[in-house]
């Protein structure tokens, strides 16, 4: 904890200071008070006098650094508590449900920027070359929504949104790169208020800039703090991913000041109340601020990665119990996250959007300023939808797992035979669901919705005559995957482009990879349904047709990889003449993206020689298309030599926006050259690449095909070092991606290593981590044989 009381005492309800002393438990991170005398019962004031260290941990009271453009090093002091680190910066009742309202004063030195929860009220001058600023009190909260920062920070003119000024404060000379985060901030805290129906509840809203990070975002009263990407942005240079993914997170922070600042959850067990529904509004808010970005879509990405995780064994509820602070810090993962949100989603749904946003205004009216738990939000919805909310939703809140609904028609089809079943990559589960399923009848190139509760194992739909074809989960906003008898995947594959939504589609693909790792289909039948949606003009169903076609590479070695090669080129340049290989004036941001994810493809898993002498061309182009731009980066690196790592590593270094460094940065992790690699690591470890990324670069290099056997043997070897440098929440990240090793060797050697060297703070992650791990092996022994076939 790092803090020392150095003087206590009680002041009671009648004026009598009475000494105190402090003894601290680091096991349970308490202090206990001990009074030299007795009180009366009754309220009285404890006071403190304490002293603590501004660490370089990225979490409590913490010192983050910059370089100003004049190259010299300023430092800036900055807070994170969540989700028990306000602790580390003044002893307080450090608990969700010990909600306070807090006074804060500053004294620094009278150069600096000063910023906290509320607005500046006072500001007087020491005579000392400081000065004492106070801020407003906050409204009741808790201590994890506590924030102060100190440093050499500027912030844009405040625009009003609706009363409320919101600003942007950023280390110095970077305002010009503030306007998208402007934009995209006032637009939703105005969309916020609206669909809520309940007014901001800060005095004012700053967005702040934070050179090191351990996060990605954090919901702060009035003074959310972000990465420096999420919030400096140049809209001309940056990729559509990159902007989308900014506006997601600005929104989902915002989304925060009600759901989690407003209305939190009583303990961390519930930490879901807030994350799932403010990823949730982050999706609503990012599609009404640029519908064209299709963000509905592109959560299938999202979902993917949740049923990923929930595909196995070791899985969890979205609710299950928090004892320790490093309980509550595996509460932060993909489960919490998307799953979440996808079941927030499907919940809406089903209930209807009007019908499911009074139920919402009814929950953050009836319990502002206090604590909740999930049965109070269901409670809510109940009464104003009139439906049995807390059946269902109990089904997939407290048990892991999900479904596959099989579906299948009679021979004159007529009806619909549903079957839910508990779906995992290796054994069997007894879980049931009361599953919401939206099913579209195909008749003479229509479709007509139909919509079942599928509470029991199986249950049988009239289609109201013969159907053409039939899409179960129409729309894809369940949380299940489907498996379609043959003649009624046939019926979809064959016209996916006339039938099927591009979210729909992208579930076949979606789908048909998770039966492969499920040992249901063999790799052969995946392949040939890439082939027969390879004429998609959809980006999202290409990005994972291109995450299949990756994952099949990791199964094949030599001759059959370079026969997969070409079949890689072979499916991305035929559709990359369709969308053009140079961007036009009237492209959409998706078109241009679409362009770009085929390119990468072709180059970095094709190897395509037209693709790569291009991408060392755009490099030099300062008129590229910034999408393409992004992803010859990456096609480069894939192939480069020393000397193109060295280009990386100077334009990392040099880098005009964050968006561009940490593109070049985390390229680096590319390289297959064995030196450029060790300079990759060595950079970590030592300290050139800072503690909030350099995690991700090592994660990202250890998925690096050529190299990962070194690149586990770095991170094994140095292991204590990356673990004390490195903020404590980043270590389960940077193994994640071992989860790509197919060699059954390394695999053995990683498990047992983490098992020796287990991880506090993820723990449960790295378990999910070395089960797919395994799984992934599996898969790999037992679909080479066929994928080999197919490529012969």
């Amino acid at each position: 904890i790092e803090l020392s009381v150095e003087e206590a005492w009680v002041r009671t309800a009648v004026g009598e200071r009475v000494a105190a002393t402090a003894e601290f438990d680091e096991a349970t991170e308490r202090v206990t008070f001990r009074l030299v005398g007795t009180v009366a019962a009754g309220e009285h004031e404890l006071h403190c006098r304490f002293r603590g260290v501004l660490n370089d941990k990225l979490r409590g009271f913490y010192r983050s650094t910059f370089r100003d453009h004049e190259g010299v090093e300023r430092t800036i002091a900055t807070t994170q508590f969540e989700s028990t680190n306000a602790r580390r910066a003044f002893p307080c009742w450090d608990e969700p449900d010990a909600k306070a309202t807090f006074a804060v004063t500053l004294v620094v030195d009278d150069e600096l920027f000063a910023l906290s929860c509320g607005p500046e009220v006072e500001r007087t001058p020491t005579g000392d070359g400081r000065v004492r600023i106070r801020f407003a009190d906050t409204m009741v909260m808790s201590t994890y929504l506590l924030a102060f920062i100190v440093g050499p920070l500027e912030a844009t003119e405040p625009v009003d949104v609706n009363g409320t000024p919101l600003r942007i404060v950023h280390p110095l000379g970077q305002g010009h790169l503030t306007s998208f985060a402007l934009e995209a901030g006032a637009f939703s805290l105005r969309y916020f208020e609206e669909y809520f129906g309940i007014a901001y509840p800060g005095d004012k809203l700053d967005l702040v800039a934070v050179p090191d990070f351990a996060f990605g975002a954090m919901e702060n009263l009035g003074c959310v703090t972000f990465r420096e990407v999420l919030l400096l942005i140049d809209p001309a240079t940056a990729t559509q991913p990159e902007l989308q993914r900014a506006a997601d997170v600005i929104a989902h922070e915002i989304a925060h000041m009600w759901f989690g600042d407003l209305v939190t959850m009583a303990w961390w067990e519930g930490l879901w109340l807030k994350e799932a529904f403010a990823t949730f509004m982050e999706m609503k808010a990012t599609d009404a601020f640029r519908p064209d970005w299709k963000r509905w879509v592109d959560f299938g990405l999202m979902k993917t990665a949740a049923y990923d995780t929930d595909a196995l064994a070791s899985t969890r509820p979205i609710e299950f119990e928090v004892v320790s602070p490093a309980d509550a810090e595996g509460m932060y993962d993909i489960l919490t996250y998307e799953k979440g949100a996808a079941i927030v989603r499907m919940l809406e749904q089903y209930l209807g959007e009007e019908a499911f946003r009074a139920g919402v205004h009814r929950y953050l009216s009836r319990h502002a300023y206090a604590n909740t738990q999930t049965t109070d939000l269901w409670d809510a919805l109940e009464e104003a939808t009139g439906q049995p909310v807390r059946a269902l939703a109990d089904t997939w809140i407290f048990q892991g797992g999900f479904p596959l609904v099989d579906a299948s028609t009679g021979a004159d089809r007529t009806s619909l035979e549903l079957r839910q079943e508990h779906f995992r990559y290796a054994g069997g589960g007894d879980g049931r669901w009361h599953v919401p399923v939206i099913v579209d009848v195909v008749r003479g190139g229509r479709r007509e919705g139909l919509r079942t509760l599928l509470d029991a194992e199986t249950t049988t739909i009239d289609l109201g005559g013969a159907a053409d074809a039939v899409v179960v989960n129409a729309g894809g906003h369940g949380f299940f995957r489907v498996h379609y008898d043959d003649a009624g995947r046939r019926a979809l594959t064959t016209r996916a482009q006339d039938l099927l939504a591009p979210i729909e589609r992208y579930a076949l693909v979606d789908d048909a990879w998770a039966a492969l790792l499920a040992g249901r289909t063999d790799a052969a039948a995946v392949l040939a349904l890439c082939r027969e949606l390879a004429d998609d003009d959809d980006l999202s169903v290409w990005q994972r047709i291109a995450g299949v076609l990756g994952g099949l590479a990791r199964f094949v070695q030599g001759d059959d990889l370079a026969r997969l090669r070409s079949v890689v080129v072979d499916l991305a340049g035929p559709a990359l003449d369709v969308v053009g290989h140079e961007a036009a004036a009237d492209d959409d941001d998706r078109r241009r993206e679409l362009r770009a994810t085929l390119f990468g493809l072709a180059g970095t898993l094709g190897r395509d020689p037209a693709v790569l002498r291009r991408a060392e061309r755009l490099l030099d182009d300062p008129a590229a298309d910034p999408a393409l731009l992004a992803a010859a980066v990456n096609v480069t690196a894939a192939v480069g030599d020393v000397g193109q790592w060295e280009t990386h590593l100077r334009r990392a270094d040099t880098a005009a926006t964050p968006q561009d460094a940490r593109r070049y940065l985390y390229a680096l992790a590319d390289f297959g050259d064995a030196a450029c690699m060790d300079r990759t690591l060595r950079r970590c470890r030592d300290g050139d690449v800072k503690t909030q990324d350099a995690p991700f670069v090592i994660a990202r290099a250890i998925a690096n095909r050529e190299r990962a056997t070194e690149v586990w043997a770095f991170v094994a070897a140095n292991w204590d070092v990356l673990c004390e440098r490195f903020p404590s929440n980043s270590i389960s990240r940077m193994v994640s991606t071992v989860t790509t090793i197919t060699d059954p060797a390394l695999a053995d050697a990683v498990t047992t290593f983490l098992t020796a060297h287990p991880v506090a703070q993820g723990a449960r992650s790295v378990e999910q981590t070395l089960e797919k791990l395994g799984v992934h092996v599996a898969v790999a022994g037992r679909a080479g044989p066929s994928l080999r076939s197919a490529l012969a």
